[in-house]
């Protein structure tokens, strides 16, 4: 039984990894978020300290997400700063046809959702592929991140479901939806744009 449990040891810990490395960048996108423009250049920094965990074996994801938060802010504050007030005014629209209840406010309801899941997805991906590559440009980043969520629809639809998922999943854990949340569907996304892993 102990010979047992000690040869089970190293892939326990290897599968803590899965729930631990992604909670500790999570915590990071959090902490970096509080500014609130400031969550997209966090998610992106929070999916290049994943990215060095899977490619390079670095299991320093919140010392990384906050070492590389001053590169990515500079390239994507404004980003960051349309998408918080698009985001803003999606919310706003979506309570103000809650509360009406004219036939028509369902089609505007479909399709105000419909935007926010194109939203979401967008900015998953673009964290994936700014985190996947720091030296880019924006522009690159975005024309890859469109390829990425948007090229194939079963992609689209595994990174929106791992958002919803992910939060769902995460309640059971206290503060999941917070840590896990965010760094679940960024590091699918990274899976997809990246599929190399280390393994030693």
């Amino acid at each position: 039984m102990r010979a047992t449990l000690s040869s089970n040891w190293p892939t326990l810990l290897r599968r803590l990894e899965f729930v631990a490395y992604p909670a500790a960048a999570g915590a990071a996108f959090v902490v970096l978020s509080l500014g609130v423009v400031t969550w997209l250049p966090a998610l992106a920094a929070m999916a290049h300290g994943l990215q060095r965990w899977r490619a390079e074996g670095d299991s320093h994801c919140f010392a990384n997400t906050f070492a590389s938060f001053p590169r990515y802010w500079r390239s994507l504050w404004r980003h960051g700063l349309a998408s918080t007030a698009a985001a803003a005014v999606l919310t706003a629209n979506i309570v103000y046809l809650l509360g009406r209840s004219e036939p028509w406010t369902f089609v505007l309801l479909a399709a105000q959702a419909g935007i926010a899941a194109a939203l979401v997805i967008h900015h998953v991906a673009l964290a994936a592929e700014a985190g996947r590559t720091p030296g880019g440009t924006l522009r690159d980043w975005t024309r890859r991140a469109l390829a990425l969520g948007f090229g194939s629809a079963a992609r689209g639809t595994a990174l929106l479901g791992a958002v919803v998922s992910a939060v769902l999943l995460s309640l059971v854990v206290p503060l999941g939806p917070l840590l896990l949340g965010p760094s679940i569907p960024v590091l699918l996304a990274l899976s997809f744009a990246d599929p190399r892993r280390h393994t030693s």
